[in-house]
């Protein structure tokens, strides 16, 4: 177990990104469903489906078994980040809006488009493949969590979320074809993806709407 763990922490790129993605995206889900106010049980699902939807989503494109089926320190990650959000909750009037949230989910968008990635290229797919994979790792979890929530998935929205993943998937494909190691894609992809996120929030960047595009509508 504890050699497992160390494996884990200190391993390839993708150990690394899976373990931040899915502490940060637990704490995430898990806040979600504080400020709705579900009860204990109702959190953990959340939070634990935030940060193992996409994950598994990713798994099964590739004809794998699911991580989170595989090794226990997948569900110990997680709960770590179900914990993270409730020991907020107590500290913090609005954890779900706080900066500590807010960078957590940038995080977890950013490990988990780099972990989709090495996953997909590992895997021999197209460009395409490797840009879709690392989107729906990144944006899955998320998703689903808001269905249990019960309202339209985020992503679907016009903020500027899902496109950083894309942009983070498409950073790590054009840096390893340009001949770089896979630590170094990897880096670059977690930049990109945590980078334009951050920038999305403090900025207000957003992504047109239908009706922004009619010119008769003001």
């Amino acid at each position: 177990m504890t050699q497992s763990l160390v494996a884990v922490l200190f391993g390839d790129p993708f150990a690394a990104m899976n373990t931040i993605g899915l502490v940060a995206f637990a704490l995430v889900g898990a806040s979600k469903a504080i400020r709705e106010e579900f009860d204990l049980l109702g959190i953990v699902i959340v939070g634990l489906a935030m940060a193992f939807a996409g994950g598994a989503t990713r798994d099964l494109l590739v004809a794998r078994v699911p991580l989170a089926l595989q090794s226990p320190i997948e569900i110990w990650l997680g709960l770590l980040g179900v914990a993270l959000a409730i020991g907020l909750n107590v500290v913090l009037s609005a954890p779900e809006t706080h900066p500590v949230t807010l960078v957590s989910d940038a995080v977890g968008l950013a490990a988990f488009a780099t972990a989709g990635a090495i996953v997909a290229t590992e895997a021999g797919v197209s460009v395409f493949g490797v840009v879709a994979i690392a989107t729906i790792n990144a944006v899955g979890g998320g998703a689903f969590a808001d269905i249990l929530l019960d309202r339209a998935p985020f992503i679907l929205f016009e903020d500027f979320y899902a496109s950083c993943a894309v942009l983070g998937g498409g950073a790590y494909w054009a840096v390893g074809t340009l001949g770089a190691s896979p630590g170094t894609a990897a880096a670059a992809c977690a930049v990109v993806t945590a980078g334009s996120r951050l920038a999305a929030v403090a900025y207000g960047w957003n992504l047109p709407t239908a009706q922004n595009l009619d010119p008769k509508r003001e």
